[in-house]
């Protein structure tokens, strides 16, 4: 691959990781809004986990619809829907002024987030070459952690601006008095920038070829990989076309089953450790703890950074030490750092111990539990079924992520925060024996050897 391919390669999937960009700001940004709006409109605690847990809904429906349209019209197009999901979304909340209206673009915000995650990794994975392809579409979910970084950034900023400007105008009305308004509308520019360099990428070359335009498909993966790769990875793509397709009903035959049962239990337990109730519901947590508004913001920026940098972590080691015993000692340990945070809840213990706890859990977390379920559930299914498969393991974590924001302010006013974080710590050790009893080992095996049925998990 040539200076020339490789701009052009990486390009491409940097525009279409702008898709987890806006994802990881969407879901954090919210972080910041939500004792604002619940002040502001008088939200209970059934209403706020609403607020909060709308979105995730939104993240259901996009990703229900996504996959489809995709098959039928392309990836490029639909990533223009979700480029203006978040666009309207983040301009239509700005100037709500019912709860019910921001319950309605909070849902559109999640269409835009399901239909991201669900395409924007597919797309960098049919252009990106073999060589490639695991790390490039990395950069989807390292691109999701710098998205939920900016928004801790960004929410920070403007709150401390608030502080000290004035109230008067529109801008001094957006960024001042009702400042949860300018939080949410700064993401308009992300998602403007999104829809105007999608104008510039291509369709993929595997859904073009689907539809027989071979040449505009062949153009495409020479600018990718050189004329002489771009010809041998379409004699593959057309051996592969004429294989029969699969679809769910194959899913639910073993021994195929077993695999999806697995890779959708690993998917929920992930879910269910509360990593987005940390990342949404940050600074009340901190402030539940006795920190104030301020200085709960300000730990949240670094613990939005803390959870990018771990995330090299698992771009740096899951190829060698493998993904199983990065899965077993991760969820273990975050069973452990999730216990110590609700310890401290219950010993009133504050600053920078309970920050060091909720650390710790991002580490762990950022290395097994966050990006490995995606990595296990794009590897051990077969071609052919590989894409119904991923996305019902997506649909899967959203409804997860759904259950838990709806749930976690009723937990948290009803049980206690400290009990809540146990709850979470449970979850992690379910999925750690759970893990120990059925997943298999995937390193240094070619999709094509996990495919033939060579290794098989243990049967449920």
């Amino acid at each position: 691959m040539n200076n020339r391919q490789q701009f052009f390669t990486i390009t491409v999937t940097l525009i279409a990781a702008l898709g987890g960009f806006l994802f990881g700001f969407d879901m954090a940004v919210v972080s910041g809004i939500i004792d604002p709006v619940k002040s502001q409109f008088g939200l209970s605690a059934s209403q706020e986990g609403w607020f909060v847990s709308c979105a995730l809904l939104g993240c259901i429906i996009g990703v229900l619809f996504s996959g489809n349209l995709a098959d039928r019209i392309g990836r490029k197009k639909v990533l223009f829907i979700a480029a203006v999901l978040f666009l309207v979304s983040a301009a239509g909340f700005a100037w709500s002024e019912s709860y019910t209206v921001l319950i309605l673009f909070r849902i559109l915000a999640g269409m835009g987030v399901g239909v991201a995650s669900n395409i924007s990794p597919l797309y960098i994975s049919e252009l990106a070459p073999a060589h490639q392809r695991g790390r490039l579409v990395t950069f989807y979910q390292l691109a999701i952690t710098i998205g939920i970084l900016c928004a801790y950034i960004s929410n920070l900023f403007i709150q401390r601006h608030a502080a000290v400007a004035s109230h008067d105008g529109l801008m001094g009305w957006l960024f001042a008095a009702e400042v949860w308004r300018g939080m949410f509308l700064v993401g308009a520019i992300p998602a403007g920038a999104f829809f105007l360099l999608l104008t510039i990428v291509p369709e993929s070359p595997r859904w073009l070829a689907q539809y027989g335009r071979n040449d505009e498909a062949l153009s495409i993966l020479t600018n990718i990989s050189g004329a002489e790769e771009a010809k041998r990875e379409m004699n593959a793509i057309a051996s592969i076309s004429k294989k029969a397709t699969g679809g769910f009903g194959e899913l639910m035959r073993a021994p195929l089953r077993n695999l999806l049962i697995m890779a959708a239990v690993l998917t929920a337990l992930s879910q269910f450790s509360g990593i987005n109730a940390v990342i949404f519901y940050g600074p009340t947590i901190l402030k539940n703890a006795g920190i104030e508004a301020g200085d709960a913001l300000l730990y949240q920026v670094m613990l939005g950074l803390a959870n990018m940098l771990f995330t090299f972590v698992a771009i740096w080691k899951v190829d060698s030490l493998g993904r199983r015993p990065l899965y077993i000692v991760g969820s273990l340990c975050s069973a452990i750092a999730l216990a110590a945070t609700g310890a401290c809840f219950m010993a009133g213990v504050t600053g920078w111990t309970m920050l060091l706890c909720i650390m710790l859990f991002l580490f762990f977390f950022a290395f097994s539990l966050g990006p490995l379920k995606f990595v296990i559930a794009t590897e051990i299914f077969p071609t052919h079924v590989r894409g119904t498969a991923l996305s019902m393991c997506i649909l899967t974590m959203w409804v997860s992520d759904w259950v838990v924001n709806l749930l976690f302010p009723m937990l948290r006013d009803g049980i206690g925060v400290a009990a809540t974080f146990f709850i979470f710590s449970a979850c992690c050790l379910i999925s750690f024996f759970y893990a120990k009893k059925y997943l298999f080992e995937t390193k240094g095996k070619t999709l094509e050897e996990l495919s033939s049925g060579e290794i098989l998990p243990v049967s449920h």
